[in-house]
């Protein structure tokens, strides 16, 4: 089916009308064996006035085409106004193709502003478990609190998800996955539950990797409780991968049937809407989501459009640490491309929001890791890109945008920064708040070079390596709350949680302060 002619049905469906594909004839309405909804629902990207909903068909969710037929096939779906469905507010019918791995995303419309819905899918004699979503509030809508959490590394192998089963108590209104939803790596220490396969590289190779991330029931349960916005970051594809260049030096042509690969299953496992769908062997999935006047998500892609990592290891890509590498500081070097740059700077120049809120991938502030005399830097981090991080910055000061909080993940560990445009001038101004959070599950990184950091880095405020868990946060019209939320043992499926520090940020007073 052409995706013109997908977008039309897909609108006639949220419109509750049904069209049914004329590519060829739909499926009886199957009597299932299993559970065709083994996956769960899921819901992001609210609007004022719906967000996507989504889910798949996948009874076998362990087999490459999750159990199901070749054929596309009808799924209802509703959104009502209660959890017992007695006041349904929209319906309609959408099709799960099999090219699509029988995943449905529907972009429900027509609901009220900053409001909760409940909603189902049914397929013939089965019914998936209810999803709650909020609606955004309307641009000029004064809001009094948004709450939400912040997430990232969840590496199925190395602990539990008991991060999400603590985030279901804190009644979240959106939550932020900021990459490494899944990993394509194993590690062979400190493992508590084992990949089903080894490495993906086919198409069916992710497919198979996500449906065994999305079985677990803690996860499940954190996307039906509240909507998702998503960015990656390099394990939904491969370790450090930039651009269309592996870690591997693999042909990039090769490399980028296999990026192709991870993108589409990402989007087939992901409730994105559907001008995230791939085209080729890219996507667009930098956006921005407005919650009324008082916060706004922007979501960038720090993966896609790369510059590959300065001064490698000879036969290597991906990340080192780098010491006297002149091409670390190449203007030409892009962390997130010229157009999303540009982007960027207009996004944020336009934004009337009370709270700026950019959602990437990794510490954005400089962490020179070396005692002493010299530095040292993760190459595979914005200190690889000194020229692009010092452009996002200066364009957030260009823009005059309320607040800026910049939030990122890929560390393994928490941290509170100031975000200074000029890291070679101590008496350089911060220009933003950052926050990055520790990982849901992934091992964290070693405790030497977290005391390093917060030695060597004066406008670090907090570090902590060690807790997994997460992020957070709640903005209301004076001040910014984060909690930094770090589980007991991540090696236990029913661990404790709890806050390991909280800091406050006021409006209109950068810097983060300890609560």
């Amino acid at each position: 089916m052409s995706i013109h002619h997908r977008r039309d049905f897909l609108r006639a469906a949220v419109a509750g009308v049904t069209m049914l594909p004329t590519v060829r004839a739909l499926a009886a309405q199957p009597s299932w064996q299993s559970d065709p909804f083994s996956l769960g629902v899921a819901s992001g990207y609210p609007r004022a006035d719906g967000a996507v909903i989504w889910t798949r068909l996948a009874p076998r969710p362990e087999a490459a085409d999750g159990g199901v037929e070749d054929a596309v096939i009808a799924v209802q779906w509703e959104v009502a106004s209660d959890a017992h469905f007695k006041h349904v507010q929209a319906y309609g019918t959408a099709y799960a193709e099999t090219a699509w791995a029988h995943s449905v995303h529907v972009e429900v419309g027509g609901l009220a502003p900053w409001r909760w819905y409940y909603y189902r899918f049914h397929c013939g004699d089965a019914s998936s478990v209810t999803g709650r979503l909020r609606t955004a509030p309307r641009a000029a809508d004064s809001v009094d609190a948004l709450r939400f959490a912040a997430v990232s590394c969840q590496h199925f192998e190395s602990g539990y998800y008991a991060a999400y089963r603590h985030m279901l108590a804190d009644d979240l209104d959106v939550v932020l996955h900021l990459g490494d939803y899944i990993y394509e790596s194993s590690y062979k220490v400190g493992t508590v539950r084992h990949h089903a396969r080894g490495e993906p590289f086919t198409l069916a190779d992710y497919r198979m990797r996500y449906a065994q991330y999305r079985g677990d029931d803690d996860l499940k349960a954190a996307h039906a409780a509240a909507s998702w916005l998503m960015v990656w970051d390099d394990h939904e594809v491969e370790n450090d991968y930039v651009g269309v260049y592996s870690e591997n030096n693999d042909d990039p042509v090769w490399f980028a049937k296999r990026r192709a690969n991870a993108y589409r299953a990402w989007y087939e496992h992901m409730p994105v809407p559907d001008a995230m769908r791939p085209v080729g062997a890219g996507m667009r999935i930098h956006t921005s989501v407005p919650y009324g006047a008082l916060v706004d998500f922007t979501l960038l892609d720090g993966r896609q459009y790369r510059s590959p990592q300065p001064c490698p290891p000879p036969g290597h890509g991906g990340s080192t640490t780098i010491r006297d590498c002149a091409a670390r500081l190449a203007e030409e070097a892009t962390f997130l491309g010229a157009q999303q740059e540009q982007w960027f700077a207009h996004r944020f120049g336009a934004s009337h929001a009370r709270w700026n809120i950019v959602a990437q991938q990794m510490l954005l502030a400089q962490g020179d890791s070396q005692r002493g005399a010299g530095q040292a830097f993760y190459s595979d981090a914005w200190d690889g890109y000194p020229a692009a991080r010092r452009r996002l910055l200066e364009a957030t000061v260009a823009s005059a945008a309320r607040n800026p909080v910049f939030l990122g993940g890929d560390i393994h560990s928490f941290w509170v920064t100031d975000v200074k445009a000029d890291y070679a001038r101590a008496e350089a101004p911060t220009v933003a708040t950052e926050f990055v959070t520790t990982a849901v599950s992934s091992m964290p990184i070693p405790q030497s070079l977290a005391a390093a950091l917060r030695d060597e880095n004066p406008h670090i405020r907090y570090g902590l390596s060690g807790p997994r868990g997460y992020l957070r946060m709640r903005c209301t019209q004076h001040s910014l709350l984060a909690d930094l939320r770090g589980l007991d043992d991540v090696q236990r499926a029913d661990s404790g949680c709890k806050t390991v520090a909280s800091f406050m940020v006021e409006d209109g007073r950068v810097g983060a302060q300890k609560a």
